[in-house]
């Protein structure tokens, strides 16, 4: 199976979907509230449709395969995730571009949509790697994916600028398929913990 080849993957928690412009109402209503720290590149609700339409536009590109991320309990899509910066040949991919609405932090809901797209890269799509990479600023999102079980393996300097000009140093991690049964361990553990 390819990392591109748009499918919908689910568990008991959530429904990954690939993103359209259908999804364009729920996730202006999950933006609402966020916040939209200087190192975070979160779309607001008044971007939601452009950011949907570059998103597509990528995966039109084979650079990203976006998903929509439905929450079961509610039925309602509550933010999205990709897998980018997509190397076919190498079976190599980085899970980001990943934001979910304030309603949905502290919930099941970012454990059991990793689990499904580390599955997915994993045991579908043999990756012999998967990356997540966040701004140096960001300690929120750096603690998460070491809690994770990523291990870091550098700091890009000077990776990129930022919309406001400042330029960013980007964090790299990656998980390797002899780490994946673990993760997806601690995974599982700490959803059925609630």
């Amino acid at each position: 199976m390819l990392l591109t080849d748009a499918l919908v993957l689910e568990n008991p928690w959530v429904r990954l979907e690939p993103l359209d412009v259908s999804h364009a109402d729920d996730l202006a209503a999950a933006a609402a509230g966020l916040e939209h720290a200087w190192y975070t590149s979160v779309p607001t609700p008044e971007t939601i449709e452009s950011d949907i339409a570059q998103r597509l536009a990528w995966r039109d590109d084979g650079m990203m395969n976006p998903w929509a991320v439905r929450r079961l309990d509610s039925g309602r899509v509550v933010g999205m995730t990709t897998f980018c910066n997509i190397d076919q040949p190498n079976r190599h991919v980085e899970i980001g571009y990943t934001w979910i609405g304030v309603d949905a932090q502290r919930t099941a809901v970012n454990s059991a949509m990793k689990l499904l797209t580390l599955g997915h890269a994993f045991e579908r799509c043999e990756a012999i790697a998967v990356e997540f990479r966040t701004h140096w600023h960001n300690q929120q999102s750096r603690a998460a994916i070491a809690r994770l079980g990523a291990k870091q393996d550098g700091v890009l300097r000077n990776h990129k600028l930022g919309p406001d000009g400042t330029l960013r140093d980007t964090v790299v991690f990656s998980i390797l398929p002899a780490e994946w049964p673990a993760v997806r361990l601690g995974l599982q553990q700490r959803l059925a913990r609630g």
